[in-house]
């Protein structure tokens, strides 16, 4: 893939600024960037950016970590830094800021034993002052990505979706069950109702697997209208995300919802993507309330619930 080039089409020097609470997937973001042909700096004190623009020019975009273990890190400096930038004529400034729900980021830092930069004894209080303190910032991100549910894979290819050069950019076709019960995942393109397939759940032995289970697909397929309505949404699509790539688009969600989100809308969005990917397509799969379920089983995880 081609490296980004340190200049926009007007000439300013790119420079993107990358925050968000501690254990979101900022320091992936900063090595996705840096991946992509940007001089990455880590944690640099707010007070020594001025030197770093001011000085000799720079031949290749930069990309800079901020957060709450920077020396100098205050939201109000943070802001000025990103008014200051805003205003010069010769800087492309953009805001990353990459977030996760506090559920998200407690199982990490319970997984990871790291200590959290703002708390003494349990993340949970430091997870709190952070997110809080960062909702000025927040609200002033150009690029915002939501990071629970996401692997590092899935975020460097966010990354890429919005920062690669248009030339070297790939859609990425994002397939997602949910449960209607729970609303609508956000950020969906396409959403499809899957509730007039007969439901796996009324077989008790199928009722504890869920659609990725050879018996549930199998049982989800040999419904009658199941084959005319994947024929069509194959046809559709075939259709569709030619059109979608020429555009300049760089990611697709298509959303299949069901009563629980367990079996036929899990089926589906599998039999989709396995269709898609080999007609050659980059897809990704997230199944939410499987996600949700396999967290709760996590031990110490799902009690008081």
């Amino acid at each position: 893939m081609k490296d980004a080039a340190p200049l926009t089409e007007d000439g300013r020097q790119r420079l993107v600024l990358v925050t968000g609470p501690s254990g979101a997937g900022r320091s992936t973001a900063v090595h996705a960037l840096e991946d992509l042909g940007f001089e990455a700096i880590d944690n640099l004190p707010l007070s020594l950016l001025p030197r770093l623009i001011d000085g000799p020019a720079l031949t290749r975009p930069i990309a800079l970590g901020l957060d709450v273990r920077n020396r100098d890190f205050t939201i109000e400096a943070l802001i000025e830094v990103i008014d200051r930038l805003a205003a010069r004529a010769d800087i492309a400034e953009e805001l990353l800021y990459v977030d996760a729900d506090e559920d998200t980021l407690v199982r990490r830092y319970s997984e990871t034993r790291r200590r959290h930069p703002l708390a003494d004894n349990s993340p949970l209080h430091g997870i709190r002052r952070e997110r809080e303190m960062l909702v000025p910032i927040r609200a002033r991100a150009d690029v915002l990505i939501e990071t629970g549910g996401l692997s590092p894979h899935d975020l460097r290819a966010e990354i890429e979706g919005f920062f690669a050069p248009p030339e070297g950019k790939l859609l990425t076709v994002e397939l997602q069950s949910f449960s209607y019960k729970r609303g609508l995942p956000r950020g969906l393109d396409f959403v499809f109702d899957c509730r007039f397939l007969r439901n796996p759940h009324w077989e008790p032995t199928l009722r504890e697997s869920d659609g990725r289970d050879a018996a549930v697909a199998k049982y989800v397929v040999e419904d009658r209208l199941f084959e005319p309505f994947f024929t069509q949404l194959c046809d559709l699509f075939g259709l569709i995300l030619p059109a979608v790539r020429e555009e300049g688009k760089t990611h697709l969600a298509i959303g299949f919802g069901c009563t629980g989100g367990q079996h036929r809308s899990v089926a589906l969005a599998e039999r989709l993507a396995n269709a898609l990917a080999v007609g050659g397509w980059q897809v990704s799969k997230r199944h939410r309330e499987l996600e949700r379920r396999a967290e709760a089983d996590l031990p110490g995880r799902g009690e008081g619930r």
